[in-house]
């Protein structure tokens, strides 16, 4: 079982005609686009559903400089720009960012004239990452680190969100926080950041009640929580979240395997922990929402991050969460592959660095040096090429 691992209201999408339909029209820019609108159903509508999905012009850059860097790749790697991935608020500085963002979202959406779908991840909680160190946050509990997140995190973003009424969010909330909760009291600094990281969840699945966000909680992944007694300590800690978040109702539901590597559907996670009775991520998600609904969540649904596996059996341990080798590209992002799964999405955007393989540099871990992580890694969220491309390689689909 790991120690650390990287990791809603619905929306139905109605358009409403334009200039199409007698709208006014610009001389300079053409026809007005079609205006969206939303009318929110926090239980029973998927928010990826009927949406065209946010292209990050920031990561496209990236691939495409990394394409130009090997011609025999160059347009395998090119397809990979054709497809979304999530933004990650990791800091206080980068809060600013989301406004282009989401206004690059916008631009988007009125060239098509259909609802355009950002995923936006939230992950700066005080005493961010308490098991271990690769990804250890800018807030201190002890140095005012919950009201800062409060104040000066998730209120300008939720400030953000409501700036684009018209654009449809959706909002993963804080990979490795609350399973850190379940299993890693142990952890003295994990035990000293729960109520923080509790109280930080609920203020910030309160702000986001909005009829254009759709809320989803991070929710680990099977070798973190697949084993019974795990879910269930699990679902105790949503279920106190959410009741003091104001009820299940507030978010539309969970996201698993963020940043991870666990297949959907193979077994090799059998030989890993033989204990553990979810051996792939699917059979975790079916598990988890049957103990989710023996405590009063029913009905949720799940996201699944595919971005980085796509192949099955390349780790020695289970534990094992940074850079790992041999990984390649997942399902690509898209909406309700099977009942109960909302989409399989690029949480993680691939290419991205989990943590620094040096061991003389700041934030290391000793789990990004050790038999199962790629070396050469760069620190946390930047880009590993090398990295990129052998996922390019190893994609399962191929792309």
């Amino acid at each position: 079982m790991s120690t650390s691992h990287k990791l809603l209201t619905g929306s139905f999408f109605l358009v409403v005609c334009g200039a199409a339909c007698g709208g006014k029209l610009n001389k300079n820019a053409g026809p007005e686009p079609p205006k969206v609108t939303f009318v929110s159903e926090t239980s029973g509508t998927n928010p990826f559903k009927g949406v065209r999905f946010f292209i990050n012009p920031d990561y496209a850059e990236k691939v495409e400089a990394t394409a130009q860097k090997y011609p025999e790749l160059t347009s395998t790697i090119r397809k990979v720009e054709q497809y979304p991935t999530a933004v990650w608020l990791d800091e206080i500085a980068r809060v600013p960012k989301l406004k282009y963002w989401l206004d690059e979202a916008k631009k988007q959406q009125d060239a098509s004239g259909q609802p355009t779908l950002s995923v936006v991840v939230l992950c700066n909680l005080p005493n961010r990452d308490c098991a271990a160190n690769a990804s250890a946050g800018e807030l201190a509990v002890e140095e005012n680190g919950e009201a800062r997140y409060r104040n000066e995190f998730v209120d300008p973003i939720a400030e953000q969100f409501a700036a684009h009424p018209d654009q449809p969010i959706v909002a993963v909330i804080e990979p490795d926080s609350l399973a850190n909760m379940t299993t890693n009291q142990y952890v003295p600094k994990c035990a000293a950041s729960t109520e923080a990281y509790r109280h930080s969840v609920v203020y910030a699945i309160k702000r986001f009640a909005m009829p254009n966000v759709s809320v989803y909680l991070d929710a680990a992944h099977a070798g973190w929580l697949g084993w019974d007694q795990n879910r269930e300590k699990m679902a105790k800690v949503f279920r106190r979240v959410l009741d003091e978040a104001g009820g299940p109702d507030m978010i539309r539901g969970f996201a698993t395997n963020v940043s991870n590597y666990t297949h959907l559907s193979n077994r090799d996670g059998a030989a890993l922990a033989l204990t553990n009775p979810c051996p792939n991520e699917l059979t975790y998600v079916k598990m988890l929402a049957e103990t989710l609904s023996m405590y009063g969540m029913p009905g949720k649904g799940f996201i699944i991050d595919t971005s980085r596996n796509g192949k099955g059996g390349i780790r020695r341990a289970w534990g094992s969460w940074c850079n790992v080798k041999g990984a390649g590209l997942g399902e690509r992002p898209h909406a309700e592959p099977i009942r109960g799964v909302d989409a399989y999405f690029w949480i993680k955007p691939p290419g991205e660095s989990d943590g620094i393989s040096d061991p003389t540099q700041p934030r290391y871990d000793g789990m990004c040096a050790n038999h199962d992580a790629a070396p050469g890694a760069p620190q946390a969220g930047e880009w590993f090429e090398s990295y990129f491309v052998d996922l390019v390689r190893n994609a399962l689909p191929p792309l």
